[in-house]
């Protein structure tokens, strides 16, 4: 296939590639870009990284890219930044003429950010630079699958926002109005007019049928299917025009028993989701021995990628249903009975839902008088699929002394802050005629509003605290997001111990306007069990980071980081799990990936000395609790 055949042939101003991490959406955002680049050398071209744990520079490895081809790795964090120097001096003029704080207290609240703005303005960079025109197409490598339809959401968060904003300006619109009899608009009105514009731009842009196109990636797994069909719904629901699809890693025909019950086992997947896929255009990319990355991107990777027509494709028998099994090599020691904690994480895609989940099986099936809590913060849950049981955000019952969860992360946040609203508009009713609170009430309604990014992450984990202070559960394990995901969400407690003591000052120094008993016990409460996370993470006898990756440069690369930042904020990283390994063999396909994952296990082993590691090969991915117990047995010493 030629990268043009994408879209018709058509071209795009902006095109995404998105999906689970893991299935290769960097790769096929970085192959398509150098060949664009390379094809057109008098047109300029721009490839972006949204995604926390970059990972272009690993992709290209030592290739140059064309001079025509200019890269950047967004740090949304750092465009916050920006954006809050840039208009400090603005921000801070709204909430001083709106209310009666003082000037400490909205610095305090500035120091905070704003939730999903850091997010909001990375991709306020790429709108303009599509507005700027400098570029004849600009190809974005998203964020894992959960964080990316969160992006989706983004023009009703900045409204919220926006709101709280205006909110805090109207008492001084009024008053102007009212003694003047007039009111002109200032170069505040023109800030927020100005950031409300950029967003429907973005917008616009976004869900432009001309314009845009979303690419999602995928690999035909179930799980990967199940999510990805997730994904494409949300996408519909949003307008983003999605044409073609990627299906990457397609296992060739060949004559070897491991590559053959693979390719079946891919194409039966397919048939299954052939509801979910019809009515785009499918494009097969193949298996390659080699890890695809630097010049091989623009040599190899297309090369023998074609249209799909699952149709056709299908007719194969159906693997029959037998036992699980699978091949492990040196078994992880079975996590202690004394532990509290265990998340289990790494990059998008590496297996880490079917090890948390078979883990919590394990632990359940061995620790008789243990009771296990199985839960997930990741915004693309998965639990339900691997376990073969509907978890919602609800704890279920799912065997004998094991119990799961979903947890909603913003609808955690939200019950809070309607707890917030309903109190504070019982509490307004009863003083109203005593007060005249019209604008200064407004402002404090939108106060919750402004808490730091990251905050809806922290309420699933406080949820889950709340299950360990209550004592009714004695071991968790956490599914986390994918690794940029979770590092934020680690270091998150401290901003939002900040969060809370900010709002406590400002209740505390307000105590005769404001009294909210029922918001500060439950704050009470977020601040008490963010005290259990921090301890239980800090902890190593109590609490530990299980790493999951894949024999590849690249995951190495991104596992080096996770390691690096748990030792730096002190939290156990003591078992490394090598998945998806593929077996020695006589199939020159199988053999080139064997001899390349040892190499890769070596560098493994020299980067992680301390780290206990067990490699995991290639196998079908165990569904419902009998399963799951089984690979709990191959993987962990003293359990069979």
């Amino acid at each position: 296939m030629n990268p043009k055949s994408l879209f018709n042939g058509k071209n795009f101003q902006l095109i995404f590639f998105g999906g689970k991490g893991g299935v290769g959406k960097t790769s096929c955002a970085v192959a398509y870009s150098l060949t664009l680049a390379s094809s057109r050398p008098g047109s300029e071209f721009l490839l972006v990284s949204t995604d926390p744990a970059h990972s272009i520079d690993d992709s290209l490895d030592s290739f140059q890219p064309p001079p025509n081809l200019t890269i950047r790795c967004i740090e949304a964090t750092e465009c916050l930044e920006k954006f809050k120097n840039k208009n400090q001096g603005n921000l801070k003029e709204i909430a001083l003429r709106g209310t009666f704080f003082d000037e400490i207290d909205i610095e305090n609240i500035l120091d905070l950010s704003f939730p999903g703005l850091d997010e909001l303005m990375g991709f306020l960079e790429i709108a303009e630079s599509a507005a700027s025109e400098k570029y004849e197409s600009i190809i974005v490598d998203t964020a894992p699958t959960g964080h990316t339809l969160r992006l989706l959401e983004m023009p009703k968060l900045v409204g919220t926002w926006l709101d709280a904003i205006d909110a805090l300006l109207a008492k001084y619109r009024y008053m102007k109005k009212l003694y003047r009899g007039t009111y002109q608009k200032e170069n505040i009105d023109a800030f927020l007019l100005n950031l409300s514009e950029s967003v429907k731009q973005m917008e616009a842009l976004f869900t432009s049928k001309k314009k845009c196109r979303f690419v999602p990636v995928l690999i035909p797994e179930p799980l990967i299917l199940f999510e990805t069909e997730n994904l494409i719904s949300s996408l519909r629901l949003a307008r983003f025009p999605v044409s073609d699809i990627i299906i990457n890693r397609i296992c060739p025909p060949t004559n070897c028993p491991v590559c053959s019950d693979m390719r079946r086992r891919q194409l039966v997947c397919l048939s299954d989701f052939s509801k979910m896929l019809s009515g785009y255009r499918l494009w097969g990319v193949p298996l390659y021995a080699e890890e695809v990355g630097g010049n091989l991107l623009t040599d190899i990777f297309w090369q023998s990628a074609n249209e799909v027509d699952i149709e056709q494709e299908i007719d194969v028998d159906r693997p029959g249903k037998s036992l699980f099994n699978a091949t492990v090599e040196n078994p992880a020691p079975f996590p202690d009975k004394n532990l509290k904690f265990i998340i289990f994480a790494g990059k998008g895609g590496v297996g880490k839902t079917t090890l948390a989940c078979s883990t919590a099986c394990g632990l359940a099936q061995k620790y008789k008088d243990r009771e296990i809590f199985l839960f997930s913060t990741d915004p693309a849950h998965s639990l339900s699929r691997c376990l073969k049981k509907t978890i919602g955000s609800s704890p279920v019952r799912i065997s004998p002394r094991l119990t799961a969860m979903e947890i909603n992360a913003p609808e955690s946040y939200r019950e809070l802050k309607q707890t917030y609203a309903d109190e504070l508009e019982k509490f307004l009713q009863r003083f109203s005629a005593n007060m005249n609170l019209t604008f200064d009430q407004e402002a404090m309604k939108h106060l919750m509003d402004l808490a730091p990014p990251g905050i809806d992450e922290v309420m699933a984990l406080n949820l889950a605290m709340e299950y360990m202070a209550g004592g009714q559960y004695d071991l968790f394990v956490l599914d986390s997001a994918p690794t940029g995901h979770l590092l934020r969400l680690l270091e998150t407690p401290e901003l939002m111990d900040r969060w809370l003591k900010t709002i406590f000052g400002i209740f505390l120094k307000y105590k005769n306007i404001f009294r909210l008993p029922g918001l500060s016990q439950k704050l009470v409460g977020i601040s008490k069990h963010l005290k259990i996370l921090r301890k239980t993470l800090s902890d190593k006898r109590r609490s530990a980071i299980f790493a999951v990756s894949i024999l590849t440069r690249m995951a190495l690369e991104e596992t080096v980081d996770l390691v690096s930042s748990c030792n730096s904020i002190g939290v156990n990283t003591p078992v490394l799990f090598l998945n998806m390994a593929i077996p020695n063999s006589s199939c020159q396909l199988c053999a080139s990936i064997y001899n390349r994952e040892q190499s890769v296990r070596k560098k493994f082993k020299a980067f992680f000395p301390k780290q206990f590691q067990t490699i995991i090969y290639r196998h079908p991915d165990p569904t419902g609790i009998e399963e799951l117990e089984n690979l709990a047995s191959l993987i962990y010493k003293g359990l069979g």
